[in-house]
């Protein structure tokens, strides 16, 4: 099933990076990701296909399973791409960081995710 880019962006933020169930995780990735997706992150390389955005957002996941990412803005769509801004961190307290996905979409499925760490504040 194709998805608009503000729902891809969305889902990936709350069901993929913001999931600690690794089969709820697995299976957005399975809908909202192509096959041949790409994650571009700047922190730690690039990862290809679907098992290795799962792996990562997994251990990502697990080096803080408390936090939470929250929009701070309305997701933006532009041709066959688009970005959402976030922060991130324990419900209650300030965020502990920031950042905006961008992504490129290819029928209605995340096609590549490029990950930007924006400064708080």
């Amino acid at each position: 099933m194709p998805y608009s880019i503000s729902t891809l962006l969305t889902r990936n933020l709350h069901d993929v990076f913001g999931e600690n169930d690794p089969s709820r995780r697995r299976a957005a990735i399975g809908e909202i990701f192509t096959e041949d997706c790409v994650f571009y992150d700047p922190g730690s390389g690039v990862y290809r296909g679907r098992d290795e955005i799962d792996r990562v957002a997994g251990a990502i996941r697990a080096t803080h399973p408390d936090f939470q990412y929250q929009p701070i803005a309305m997701p933006e769509e532009l041709g066959d791409g688009g970005r959402i801004q976030w922060v991130s961190g324990r419900a209650g307290k300030s965020p502990a960081y920031a950042g905006t996905d961008f992504i490129i979409a290819r029928e209605g499925r995340i096609a590549a995710l490029y990950l930007f760490f924006d400064k708080l504040g």
